[in-house]
């Protein structure tokens, strides 16, 4: 047996092992049993590399607990911030309890649903900063509210997304406009939740010396991000007109500041702040964000048509909303006469058939493997820059960052 093979079966569940050996063995296919193989080797050295070759089950059992007890406690800064949104008259204006019902339905359906990853990244990566400090309840309550303004701003984002796309669910539930009482109501709850964000950081950080730098930093982002938004309402249109113009270079565009600027950069960001960092020190740190920016939307679009609804949360409608998605721009960029054809004739439309039909033309293109390949591709390279980093706790933030992209069921 091998050092791999050896390392493997002390650490993998013997059960697990074999039926990943048996799937392999039941592929006909030479070609694909090679990818496979190579997928799970991947896969399985990254389990290792990420839990730790010396990690016993009890060191598991205490890092699974430890988030556990972090979720919790961010999710109890949740509720306090709700309450003080609601009731507190600096923010709610002298709402009627008509109004502060609806505004607290409207938080509870929204905001707190997700995986919270954004919102739970800042905390993550403010402890690691702080490492070897003590952190008391009120540091790790900013930490939270910080947390809880990132996930205000992409709850936003997501209902508007939704009213944009004709989206149907989001995260198991109808979408917010979706419900008979919302309609399109649902605008202005949008405009709402990204006004509380300002509000809640002026009454948190105002007395703050780094107060200037945070108001700069949730502007420029809230800038990039309607940017990106626009960006690809854009894009959708001139594509309608002709698929050609879904080239990778706008794609790149869109996602760059439609995602990789709030979803990425901003959690470390914020932390940095919070600590009394410079974020003009950590230029290079901003840069390799913004690259697993990239590839979380690229594994996305990827999802969007490939993975299963009740894992993902969603039913994806790239295909139907005529969106710039990474699938088309490489289909666009491979596909002969005939596939070009059917691509026109069907790429936008709502019908099953069609939708069908585009898939089909990615599987005739091997957009799956291709996905693969490139998912390989970047996943090395991102973990050869992390390795290199000196600061250890920088190199952890952005294991963990890896980790929760690398990890999305597919």
């Amino acid at each position: 047996m091998g050092a791999l093979a050896a390392s493997i079966a002390s650490h993998v569940p013997s059960g697990m092992l074999s039926a990943g050996l048996a799937a392999l063995a039941a592929l006909p296919n030479p070609g694909e049993l090679v990818r496979k193989a190579a997928r799970l080797e991947d896969e399985l050295r990254e389990l290792l590399r990420l839990n730790g070759r010396g990690a016993g089950a009890g060191a598991e059992q205490g890092a699974g607990n430890g988030a556990q007890q972090t979720r919790e406690r961010f999710l109890r800064a949740y509720e306090r911030l709700k309450d003080e949104l609601l009731n507190d008259r600096a923010f709610n204006f002298d709402f009627t309890e008509e109004t502060r019902q609806w505004v607290a339905k409207m938080l509870d359906y929204n905001v707190p649903g997700g995986k919270l990853n954004r919102g739970l990244s800042v905390i993550d990566s403010y402890m690691l900063l702080r490492e070897g400090t003590e952190v008391d309840e009120e540091d790790f309550y900013l930490a939270c509210v910080l947390g809880w303004c990132i996930e205000w701003l992409q709850a936003s984002a997501l209902v508007m997304d939704d009213i944009t796309d004709n989206a149907y669910t989001r995260r198991d539930n109808l979408c917010w406009y979706k419900l008979p009482t919302v309609g399109l109501s649902a605008i202005n709850d949008g405009v709402l939740l990204k006004c509380h964000v300002q509000a809640i950081i002026k009454r948190y950080f105002k007395e703050k010396f780094y107060f200037m730098e945070l108001m700069e930093l949730w502007n420029e982002i809230g800038l990039q991000t309607a940017m990106g938004q626009m960006l690809d309402l854009i894009t959708t249109h001139t594509g309608a007109k002709d698929l050609a113009r879904y080239r990778i270079q706008g794609y790149r565009r869109i996602v760059k500041y439609k995602t990789s600027y709030y979803s990425f950069y901003l959690p470390v960001a914020c932390a940095l702040l919070l600590n009394g960092a410079k974020l003009s020190d950590y230029v290079e740190l901003k840069n390799v964000l913004i690259e697993m920016g990239v590839y979380f939307q690229i594994q996305d679009d990827y999802l969007d048509c490939f993975g299963d609804p009740q894992v993902i949360g969603k039913v994806g409608t790239d295909i139907e909303d005529y969106k710039c998605s990474w699938l088309i721009v490489q289909a666009m960029e491979l596909a002969n006469e005939n596939e070009m054809k059917i691509l026109y004739e069907n790429y936008g439309k709502s019908c099953p058939e069609c939708v069908a039909a585009v898939k089909n033309v990615y599987k005739e293109l091997d957009l799956q493997d291709i996905f693969l390949e490139y998912e390989s591709r970047v996943y090395k390279h991102l973990v050869s820059t992390i390795d290199a980093e000196p600061d250890r706790a920088i190199r952890e933030i952005l294991k963990i960052f890896l980790k929760k992209i690398y990890r999305r069921k597919k």
